[in-house]
């Protein structure tokens, strides 16, 4: 088509789903897996250190390097055969060899990955596994295999896609710190398809690794959850006692929500993570389509056993935190319209006490003003005596005579003035 211009990542996305091919196998073969996670904050690594750690290995072999930017690589080094990929939290190398050595679950096989090479990683290894591919022997033979290989109690074996190969595991750390798991095909058998099976193990594995990370986050918070959890009940008994004070209470409410609302930031992405993982494992085990081998538990019953409740635990203490920390809000918010309702009272205390006060301070301001008054009178009935002296005289009137009939004029005028002073001022 022309005239029309793509999308800047159109290619990119429709590239992304063919990115990561199962690899081709034909047994006898093994893999030798490793799984490198950044010990903490893995999510916001430095992915250009995991690339040049890779380089570093590849540039012993001479092997060709992945493009900047790449996400993985797949290529040969050496007699061997190299799978890369980087992932969220981690990085993944799988080693695929011909043949089986004659000793099973040789830990020699890891040697392709020198010691000083895997000194300098960038992480930690959250899990690594051995897994071995042969040919379907007798089913007597198959017997004697996995009992020598595996501890019975934790052993896990299933026949996968319709019977197209058996595999065996008891998701144990061997003496060489890694898992064993096993792989037995069935004649006529793609390469494709146990290339899908190991790489569906190897998946298995670390997903379930990286969803236990979950458990132990939650191994961590629940001292912490339990001592909040005391305050939190300790607090909201207080809020129906009558001796405590609302706002203490409240204050001691407040910073119990914050320290839940901190855990529960610190911790929402392991255990959303951990539903992620969880999720995946459960996926990759269903797409095995297992089916029972002579009475032994499967890999999904093992997981039902073992990985569930763990799983569970997760989820309920996720919801534990998020119901402490919605109680610690409600309670807040109670205890919040209580002391909202008592500072009213108090404000309502304080208006009627000012009431009181302006009245009493209006009775004390009109008797001020009847004393001064007379206060006011006194002297001007005395100038008005000394000016109307003569006056008097001349009229025959004594000075006490006149200075009775000068008070209640004067006394009259002054209040008068007084009053149109008042108006004036309202």
């Amino acid at each position: 088509m022309t005239g029309i211009a793509d999308h800047e990542l159109r290619y990119d996305l429709a590239n992304e789903l063919h990115a990561r091919p199962f690899p081709s196998l034909s047994a006898p073969c093994y893999a030798a897996y490793l799984a490198i996670k950044a010990p903490q904050d893995a999510a916001r690594r430095d992915r250009d250190r995991d690339r040049a750690h890779l380089i570093a290995l590849l540039d012993r072999f001479g092997a060709q390097h992945p493009k900047p930017g790449a996400t993985h690589w797949f290529g040969e080094i050496g007699r061997h055969r190299l799978k890369w990929e980087s992932h969220t939290e981690f990085v993944t190398y799988t080693i695929f060899g011909d043949g089986v050595a004659e000793k099973a679950f040789d830990r020699g096989v890891f040697d392709v990955f020198p010691a000083d090479w895997l000194k300098e990683s960038p992480g930690v290894r959250i899990t690594s596994a051995l897994i071995r591919v042969e040919d379907r022997p007798e089913t007597a033979e198959i017997r004697d295999r996995l009992a020598k290989w595996f501890v019975p109690e934790s052993l896990a074996v299933s026949e996968v896609l319709e019977g197209a190969a058996l595999i065996a595991s008891d998701f144990r750390i061997d003496g060489g710190g890694h898992m064993r798991m096993v792989v037995f095909t069935s004649p006529g058998i793609g390469q494709r398809r146990t290339g899908r099976i190991v790489q569906r193990l190897a998946e298995i594995e670390t997903y379930k690794t990286m969803s236990m990370l979950g458990l132990a986050r939650v191994r961590q918070l629940s001292p912490k959850m339990s001592e909040l959890d005391r305050n939190l009940s300790r607090l909201m008994d207080e809020m129906t006692g009558e001796a405590s004070r609302p706002e203490t209470t409240l204050k001691g409410l407040l910073s119990v929500w914050a320290e839940l609302e901190t855990v529960l930031a610190q911790s929402s992405f392991r255990f959303g993570a951990t539903e992620a993982y969880e999720a995946l494992v459960t996926q990759r085990i269903g797409a095995l389509r297992e089916t029972r081998f002579e009475g032994r538990q499967t890999f999904a019953e093992f997981m039902m056993r073992r990985f569930d409740p763990a799983m569970r635990t997760v989820k309920a203490t996720r919801t534990r935190l998020r119901e402490m920390s919605e109680r610690a809000l409600r309670a807040g918010d109670l205890l919040r319209t209580r002391v909202d309702v008592d500072r009213s009272a108090q404000n309502q205390e304080l208006l009627e006490s000012m009431d009181r006060r302006a009245d009493l301070q209006l009775r004390l301001q009109r008797t001020v003003e009847g004393l001064s008054i007379v206060a006011i009178s006194y002297y001007a009935v005395s100038l008005a005596a000394y000016a109307f002296a003569p006056a008097m005289e001349a009229a025959g009137l004594s000075e006490a005579v006149g200075t009775a009939l000068l008070v209640p004029i004067v006394v009259a005028l002054t209040a008068f003035a007084l009053w149109r002073v008042k108006r004036a001022l309202h």
